[in-house]
């Protein structure tokens, strides 16, 4: 019998959603969402990851344009690419980046984040197929236009919004975890 509560709701319900309405993360939504990723752990709570939301679509759309300058326009680097920028349309994206690519405490931050939207009603979908655009000569200028220090790296980013879809869920495989007594 499985325990159902708030939290186990929105991990049972949270899909990567890829369409969006236009409608705005209001100011404590946004609230909400920079606890859960202060709140997120880390090894030793070194906390070596920083997290920008960006919420302006001018800088998203900017940086969508110099993301497809650099790996083509019809690279099928995400899914959608066809249509949607990669931030997915999504009025919210959250960029995290940490000192020594710490790429275990940014999956447990971007994970807490996906859970707190689900948790407050939101949408989201992992990405991180725009990490060439940190890895090239464009890095610099969004780092810098980000405000992160030039020493950290791009880990992982998720879009956040008002989902404006619902995919059939996904099959998951019964046979990938198991107990050992």
């Amino acid at each position: 019998m499985i325990i159902k509560n708030d939290v186990t709701d929105a991990i049972f319900q949270r899909q990567s959603i890829r369409e969006y309405t236009e409608k705005k993360l209001t100011p404590e939504e946004l609230e909400t969402l920079m606890l859960a990723a202060k709140k997120a752990p880390s090894a030793r709570n070194l906390q070596p990851c920083t997290v920008r939301f960006i919420t302006n679509k001018a800088i998203l759309d900017e940086m969508n344009a110099d993301f497809k300058e650099l790996v083509g326009y019809d690279t099928p680097a995400y899914s959608r690419y066809q249509t949607n920028p990669v931030y997915q349309n999504a009025p919210a994206m959250a960029m995290i980046f940490s000192e020594n690519a710490s790429k275990i405490d940014a999956g447990i931050m971007v994970e807490n984040l996906a859970i707190c939207a689900k948790g407050i009603g939101l949408d989201s979908v992992i990405i991180l197929s725009i990490a060439p655009l940190f890895e090239s000569p464009y890095g610099e200028k969004w780092k810098e236009r980000l405000d992160v220090s030039e020493n950290y790296v791009f880990d992982i980013a998720i879009s956040i919004g008002n989902g404006d879809e619902k995919p059939p869920e996904k099959p998951r495989f019964d046979d990938r975890i198991k107990i050992i007594e």
